[in-house]
Parts: C-alpha cells; structure tokens; sequence
C-alpha cells in the first residue's frame, strides 16, 4: 500500500511527503516523552472525575439565578482536582481567556496594591486592561492609546515589570529585591504570546515561589495558564502557585467545550474572586449552566489526550521545517511548557501563504482565504487561520501572526495528529511553490 496516495490527493509532492516521513522517525524520542504525559495526566483526570463523584444529575439543566446548580458545582470541583488545587470557578460566562484574567485582577487588586509582571511584556491584547506599567521603556504599554477608565492603572494600581534572563528563565534576583509591602500579586505568564522566548516550565514556577515565599508569605503567585494545561507532569498549584486561570476553548475544552473559562487556586482567593465576577453576597452562587455542564466535563476528559495530539502536531511541524531549513521554536527535542510552536518564516509572503495552507486544512472553513486585517489590542495586522468547531478555539489547529518584522508564524492545537500533520505539510509544500509573477 503506498501511503502517499493518501497525500497527493491533497497537493503534497513525493518529497515534501518524505520529509514528513523523516521527521516522524526522528520524533520518537519525544513522541515517547509526551506519550506519558498524556497517560499520567489523563489518569489524574479520571481520578478526579472519581472525587468529585460525578452523576447524570450534572447533565440537568439549571436556568435563572442558577441556585444549586449540580452541574456547575460537580464540573468546579473536578477542574480543582484534575490541577491540585482547592478549589475552582469554571463558568461558560466566561467569553476568553483575557476576560477570566481580566476578572480575577479587577476581583484581587485594590487602588494602592501592586502587581508585579515577572515574565517581561505580557502579551498584546491584554496591554490595555493593566495600563501603565510603571518601568516600560516607553512607559505606557498602550501602544499611545489613552488609557481606559477601567484599566488597572487608571484605578490606582500600580504596575511594575521584570524582564526574563536573556535565555527566557526568570530573573529570581530582581523578583526578590523588587517585592515589597504593596506588592500584592506576582504575576506570570507561562505561555510565550508573540514572543520568540521559551514558555516557562513549572519547575520555573516552583523557584519563583520559592523566591517569593523567601520574602513574603502574603503575596499572590497568579499563573496566566493558557495554551499551558496538560502539557506537563503536574500543573503549578501542585508547587505553590496560588492561582492558575485560563479559557475552555483552549486545552482543557479539546474543542468540545462551547465557550467558557476557569479559575483554579486558593480556597479563599475564590471566594473573593468569585464576589468579583458577579455581587457580594452572591458570590458563586449564581450563573447557571444553562445544560452545558456535560459538554465542559467531556471536553476535560478528553483534555490530556487532545493536548498531546497537539503537542505531537508541533514536535512534527518542528522537524519538518528544520529538515525544510527553517529556524523553529521551540527545537524539536526541547522541553515544553506550552503548546505553541513558532517557524521563523522572515518575509510576510510566506507569512500570509502559511497561515492561508493551515486554513485549507481545516475541517471547517477550509475553503475560505484568510488575509491580514486590524484587531483590536495590536498595533498591527494580524492574519489568522483557524477553521474550528468553536469560533477562536486554538487547541484545534490554527496558525496567527502579526504582519510585522521579523514575520513569525505561531502554530498551536491539532484535534487529531493526522490533521496537524496534514496542515504542516500542506504549508510546506504551499511555501516552497514559486510566488506568481504578475
């Protein structure tokens, strides 16, 4: 049976296909390496499932205020489980991932507390909700916008910035000497955004804890996990971390879950969280779940599984492009805390060709073309591929970059390998092809 017949029928040429072939040898080291994670934690979810005794009653229907809802209650406790933590929020309220973080500072942050950035400039849509950040080179990190009544800064928190190490791990000196009395969360975001730094490991949360701890056992370690969850052992509350957020149209949702976001910590942070999202004295207590609950806890179970598909898609898209000649990030063999991989493609022809490729082989949309175009919270266009189930949900394959310098790629999800595969060669082979002459 020759196997590239399957491919042909889909444009890829013979060679593009032994490429493909080769990288996957090359893969099964780290292909063996994300296979256990994936066994590990897809057997700490079901074990969590077990603890939160999970029954059909959570599949019922909760309208209105959403009192007793047992669906809601069911899936908050089996997301604390599956991430070591006390407790958590999980609401299909929550519309992405910056809107769950957005909540959980406006909730813990008062006019005069600080909140110290760790991991150097976060990413660019969520600039405008902090504000000023104190120590930026240019000062504001608003890319010149007046600044929103309704950010950060504006209500009189102040916010302060560490830049990474020059190979991406954190400046534990600086986060030491910086603490102080008004500093009342560290902040950390592990994934990479648009950046071409490593996404942190949790073994680089635990020594900032430490570092932390060391110096103040009151401030909040809070942990922007998106594109991070199930990619590792173990997750950051299981070493100290305090709080841990992050969208279900991402990892933990496997393309399943509709919409919605989580918060996962500290008992008590909770609960003040929670008299944030909605009103004190209601606190957690309302926000039905509408009947979704079934299809939250489905896309949790199936999380570990769905993520190392991911993960598996971006170790072979790394191989493919290097043995194609390109600079990856992460290396193929590198260890990884998130489940973005970047391909430095240094012109925004091959930018633009790449991300229309991932889009053409796409279950849905795929014959749409996708073209740069404005967004808000960039300072430049943006292309974005992602033909999904779930509008925006970037652990099924998709592919984004903002047209600028030096013209990244950042590719993340992959339902299914067979589709990350696909993708991958299909934007090889599309790059490779001569431009049109016009």
């Amino acid at each position: 049976m020759d196997r590239y017949l399957w491919y042909a029928a889909r444009g890829i040429s013979r060679e593009v296909f032994a490429l493909s072939e080769q990288a996957i040898k090359l893969a099964e080291e780290p292909f063996s390496r994300v296979d256990l994670i994936r066994e590990k934690r897809q057997l700490d979810v079901l074990a969590a499932f077990e603890k939160a005794r999970v029954s059909e009653s959570a599949f019922i229907a909760k309208t209105g205020y959403g009192y007793d809802d047992a669906g809601r209650e069911q899936t908050e406790a089996v997301f604390a489980h599956a991430f070591g933590a006390e407790d958590a929020l999980v609401r299909l309220q929550f519309s992405s991932g910056t809107h769950v973080i957005a909540t959980c500072l406006r909730s813990l942050l008062a006019p005069g507390d600080e909140m110290l950035i760790v991991t150097g400039k976060p990413y660019d849509s969520f600039l405008p909700t902090l504000g000023r950040i104190e120590n930026a080179k240019d000062g504001s990190l608003v890319n010149g916008a007046q600044q929103s009544r309704q950010s950060l800064s504006a209500r009189g928190v102040k916010i302060r910035q560490i830049d990474l190490l020059g190979r991406g791990y954190p400046d534990l000196d600086a986060i030491g000497a910086c603490i102080d009395p008004a500093t009342r969360i560290v902040y950390i975001q592990k994934s990479r955004g648009y950046s071409d730094r490593r996404a942190l490991l949790v073994e680089d949360i635990r020594s900032i804890v430490d570092t932390v701890r060391s110096v103040s056992g009151d401030v909040i370690v809070f942990v922007d996990h998106c594109y991070s969850e199930f990619v590792e052992m173990t997750e950051p509350p299981q070493v100290g971390a305090d709080l841990i957020a992050g969208s279900l149209i991402k990892n933990p949702g496997s393309g399943i879950a509709p919409s919605g976001g989580y918060i996962a910590g500290r008992a008590h942070l909770i609960e003040e969280i929670s008299e944030g999202m909605t009103a004190i004295g209601v606190g957690r207590h309302i926000g039905p779940s509408l009947g979704q609950s079934r299809l939250l806890l489905q896309g949790l179970y199936f999380a570990p599984t769905v993520t190392a598909s991911s993960m598996k898609g971006a170790i072979h898209l790394a191989l493919l492009f290097s043995l194609a000649g390109y600079s990856v990030t992460p290396e193929p063999d590198e260890e990884r805390g998130d489940i973005v991989q970047i391909v430095h493609l240094g012109t925004p022809e091959k930018l633009e060709t790449f991300c229309q490729a991932i889009q053409s082989a796409a279950p849905v949309d795929g014959f749409v073309t996708p073209i740069p175009a404005p967004m808000p919270g960039y300072d430049c266009d943006i292309i974005m591929a992602s033909g999904s189930f779930i509008q925006g949900s970037t652990i099924e394959l998709s592919a984004d970059g903002p047209i600028r310098p030096p013209y990244d790629v950042y590719v993340q999800g992959g339902l299914t390998f067979e589709n990350a595969r696909l993708g991958a060669m299909m934007a090889l082979e599309r790059i490779r092809q001569p431009a049109p002459k016009y």
